[in-house]
Parts: C-alpha cells; structure tokens; sequence
C-alpha cells in the first residue's frame, strides 16, 4: 500500500513538475504519509535525468512546499487546539503521546525546538500543529521551520542529484531505518546544550 503510495506521488511529480513537488510536500507537512525521505532524494535524481530542470528551484519548491503545509498545520493548532487534534489526529499519524513529545521539546529547547524536530521522523510532519497549540510567535516559528526544511531537503536532494539513477540505494536505507537522520539530531542537540552551557558559565564569570 505505501510503495503504490509513493510511486503515485512520484509519477504526480513527473508529470507535473514543481507544483506537483509543492504539493506533495505541503501534504506531508500536516501528517500525510508521503515519505519525504524517498520523495525528496528522488526529485533530486529527477534534476538529473532532466525532467526537473533546476536543482536550486527544486529545493526551493520543496521548501516553499513544506512552508505551506506547516502554515496549515499552525492554523489547524491554533484555531482547532488539543480537542480537535485529539479527535481527528488518528488520520494524520498525530497521536496524543507524540503531542506531549512535541510539547516537552518545546518546554526545553523553546522555539529552536522547531528546528530539532524538522528531522525526527513522523515528527517532521506534524510539528507545526503542537506549535499553533502553544500559540507559538510566527517569528521564530517561520524561521526555524524554514531553515530545518532547507537543512532537510537540501540535503536529501543533493544527494539523490549527485546518484542519479542509484539513487534508490539510499532511499532504500533513508526509508527503512532512519538513523543516521536521529543521530544528526541528536549531535545537534548536544551542540545546542553545550552552547547554552558555555554561555550561562560566561554569563556567570561576568
């Protein structure tokens, strides 16, 4: 069922090129089960076969994508709150235990929280709802969204660019096991404490 998921999505974008890419990274950014790990890689090895025909524009529809979809999610939060995500969340992959791991990452991290998030899987794709729940500024919510999309899509299109037509030997391994995306999550966390550390030790000795 998933794999003719994907090759219909697939097929959306090589027939209707950047806005087909829009909106099937719009759709996986309010829980749809797009699989942008696959997707993503596979647009890049489509630049090279020239049926996209930009690799910058192909990263900048996929982001503006994602954008979209995000904004979708934040208005969801916001103006339907825990009650209707609680009820109708079932048929986005958003469930009430992966509200309350977006909530505590937003207790600790704040809104860099948003960035973290935008490459934990499953997650990615429903962060912006808990984010309208805590009525999160649009500021930083915009900010640190965009760039983890442009972190994410980036790099997952370089890649499928760079292999071509191999590219199905890393989305194999992207798709079926995902940790090489949570152990760069989990390096930039560290990154992120250790700097908020070092800081409150300076801010201290001052």
């Amino acid at each position: 069922m998933m794999h003719s998921i994907q090759v219909a999505i697939l097929s959306l974008i090589d027939h209707y090129g950047y806005g087909g890419l829009v909106l099937v990274m719009a759709l996986g950014n309010i829980g749809a089960p797009i699989g942008s790990e696959v997707v993503l890689p596979t647009a890049g090895a489509l630049v090279a076969s020239g049926h996209l025909s930009n690799l910058w524009l192909t990263i900048l529809f996929a982001v503006v994508g994602e954008v979209l979809g995000g904004s979708v999610g934040y208005a969801i939060g916001r103006f339907g709150g825990r009650p209707l995500v609680e009820r109708f969340g079932k048929y986005v992959r958003f469930h009430h235990s992966q509200l309350d791991r977006v909530d505590a990452f937003f207790d600790r991290f704040g809104t860099f929280a948003i960035f973290i998030c935008r490459f934990i899987p499953v997650i990615r794709g429903i962060v912006s709802i808990p984010a309208g729940i805590a009525r999160m500024h649009l500021v930083p919510f915009y900010f640190w969204y965009a760039l983890g999309s442009l972190a994410f899509c980036g790099a997952l299109i370089f890649a499928g660019n760079a292999l071509g037509e191999h590219t199905h030997a890393i989305t194999a391994l992207l798709h079926s096991g995902t940790r090489f995306i949570i152990i760069c999550v989990a390096i930039l966390v560290v990154a992120f404490l250790l700097v908020r550390w070092i800081r409150s030790r300076t801010a201290n000795a001052t």
